[in-house]
């Protein structure tokens, strides 16, 4: 099972949910807060100015109703000085007052002095003179980009309006206020998740340490390991869930140790089969199978349970589940392809309660290819050596009887008789010989006479020998290596192999025709070929020419004297050697014989 990813861990979910909370709790609080805090700062400004205006009101109204002198000062240099001692507060950035006439008689700005006289073009003030109320709102400076808290209030005498005060408040100050709160807020707000998911984390280790531990222990028990132990952190619910953890794992321990071992005594008894066995279920699906079936079917386990053994066994064009249960003989399956034979023997036995009812199904396979093979080749050896005994003997049986009935007085017949009876006697002993060699090489008791032998030397004179004593015109071909190589051989035997082959050779070359000799030194072994320029061998029959009694052009080979054995004596004796054997062909472009000799180059220092 793949490692929890830490995106995916409940650890760090625990956590997550938990900051999270916290932070939406402190979300919630802090706008609620600052909300709060914002209406009512902005509110104690608004009513710390408004105070202050009201008293300025009157103050204002008296030095407009005031009946002045040459003596006294004007209404504008009155206004000013109430003006200048009413905006020393740092929250007032302007004080203007303006008669009935829309007229500003005086502002408390030293910058402004020039608007005294001129006509408000504020529309709050021109509301207030109409209406007889005051208004204010907030407004952005276009300069400092500051906001501005712009508040008019009318100046009644005997229930006339006489004129306005215009007062433009610093309520940007309010803001600045709310800004330093506002980092203080966040940075509080950083500081209590940081400290939040210190101790989430702690307390998420509380929950996820059992459980992680019970996640291991799962793992473990899935692997087979029942030897740990969930550690208990607490008594709690997941206290309660770690002790009956382990007292699970302790029971299926128990319980994997009963059936482990009565799958043993189960898997010793089948592993030490040398026969097949396949279980089904009541259904007729596989429910077992040991090594020895599923080499035999060439399958594996994890593929074939389940599957029904009507198709395992590729039974299920012939029988269904029903007709093997109540199968009594053995059921034989072939599964021989064109060039390899295999047959298996298949006998079924039922599953059975005590109750009757059946609960599946026992199959045991047996692989009698071999035995199958033996038989047939036994029935096809008895058949070709009856065949090859009766043509010779019909040949003689119908001679001697043609000369015990007065052929033989006649000079001219009864010789010709006499050779033809002669030729099928040595043909028979040849035939007898053969099959004594064979008999001798089959027993396991057979010994070579092996000295090491200069092959190059030793293939020359069996060529020698076959050179001068041919009786057709056929041209000899050597590409033998100059230098000595030396193998470790019975020369008898090889002798005979190479007689064989070479006698063929001859005996399938045209007139004219050419037989070719070849030497090639190769790792480990030397190579020798012997080719023809005959009729040659049809691909099909090219595997076969190396089994005893097998002919290509049976009727020429028994013409020509031939027993059907010599190849397969020359491949028996080959093999005993170390090598192998085999045969290349084209028909009617000839045939070529190669067989190999183990060869090892160092012994020729011992030789030099």
């Amino acid at each position: 099972m793949k490692k929890v990813g830490l995106t995916r861990s409940i650890h760090l979910k625990f956590v997550l949910i938990y900051v999270l909370l916290i932070l939406l709790a402190m979300q919630i609080i802090g706008v609620y807060f600052v909300r709060e805090l914002e209406q009512k700062l902005v509110e104690n400004f608004k009513t710390s100015i408004t105070n202050r205006v009201n008293l300025l009101e009157y103050t204002v109204k008296e030095a407009m109703l005031k009946k002045r002198t040459e003596d006294d000062p004007t209404l504008q240099e009155d206004i000013y000085r109430i003006l200048d001692d009413s905006s020393k507060t740092s929250d007032i950035a302007e004080i203007r007052v303006i008669n009935e006439r829309a007229r500003i008689v005086g502002t408390s700005d030293p910058n402004n002095q020039g608007l005294v006289g001129q006509i408000s073009a504020e529309k709050e003030v021109k509301k207030a003179l109409a209406l007889g109320f005051g208004d204010d709102d907030i407004y952005l400076d276009d300069k400092t980009k500051d906001r501005i808290w712009v508040y008019t209030k009318p100046i009644e005498s005997n229930n006339e309006v006489i004129g306005t005060i215009y007062i433009a408040g610093e309520i940007e100050t309010v803001y600045d206020q709310m800004s330093e709160i506002n980092k203080i807020f966040t940075n509080g707000t950083i500081i209590a998740l940081a400290i939040t998911a210190v101790l989430g984390v702690l307390l998420a280790q509380t929950v996820t340490r059992p459980i992680s531990d019970m996640r291991k222990q799962a793992l473990a028990m899935a692997k087979g390991n029942f030897s740990r132990k969930v550690k208990v952190y607490g008594y709690d619910e997941i206290g309660q869930l770690a002790i009956t953890f382990n007292n699970l794992t302790k029971r299926l321990q128990e319980a994997q140790a009963t059936t482990e071992g009565e799958r043993r005594k189960l898997s010793s008894v089948l592993s030490y089969m040398t026969d097949g066995v396949i279980a089904t279920d009541r259904k007729g699906r596989v429910i077992l199978i040991n090594d020895p079936a599923a080499d035999m079917l060439d399958v594996s386990r994890e593929t074939v349970v389940s599957q029904p053994i009507v198709s395992l066994l590729g039974l299920d064009e012939e029988y269904t589940f029903d007709d093997l249960s109540n199968e009594q003989d053995s059921i034989i399956l072939d599964y021989s392809t064109k060039d390899k034979p295999y047959i298996l023997r298949a006998n079924f036995s039922i599953i059975q309660k005590e109750t009757g009812f059946v609960n599946g199904l026992i199959a045991v396979l047996h692989d009698i290819t071999e035995q199958e093979k033996i038989d047939l080749e036994r029935r096809e050896f008895v058949a070709n050596v009856s065949h090859e005994l009766r043509t010779p003997l019909t040949t003689m049986r119908s001679y001697l009887e043609a000369l015990a009935e007065g052929a033989w007085e006649d000079r001219e017949i009864a010789p010709q008789f006499l050779d033809v009876t002669q030729n099928e006697t040595e043909r028979m002993i040849r035939l007898v010989n053969d099959l004594l060699q064979l008999s001798k090489m089959d027993s396991k008791d057979y010994r070579f006479n092996k000295d090491w032998v200069d092959f190059i030397l030793f293939f020359h004179k069996i060529i020698d020998r076959f050179e001068m004593t041919k009786d057709i015109n056929v041209t000899f071909n050597r590409f033998l290596p100059d230098k000595a190589m030396f193998v470790e051989i019975d020369q008898d035997k090889i002798t005979q192999v190479l007689d064989n082959i070479i006698s063929n050779a001859l005996k399938y070359s045209p007139e004219g025709g050419t037989i070719t000799f070849t030497v090639k030194e190769k790792e480990g072994f030397i190579e020798i070929s012997v080719s023809d320029q005959g009729l040659g061998i049809p691909k099909d029959n090219l595997e076969k020419i190396f089994e005893r009694f097998y002919r290509v052009d049976k009727a020429r080979t028994r013409q020509m004297g031939g027993t059907g054995l010599g190849l397969a004596i020359a491949k028996e004796m080959i093999s005993a050697h170390g090598g192998d054997v085999w045969a290349k062909s084209k028909e009617g472009k000839g045939t070529t014989i190669v067989f190999t000799l183990p060869y090892d180059s160092t012994q020729e220092d011992d030789w030099a």
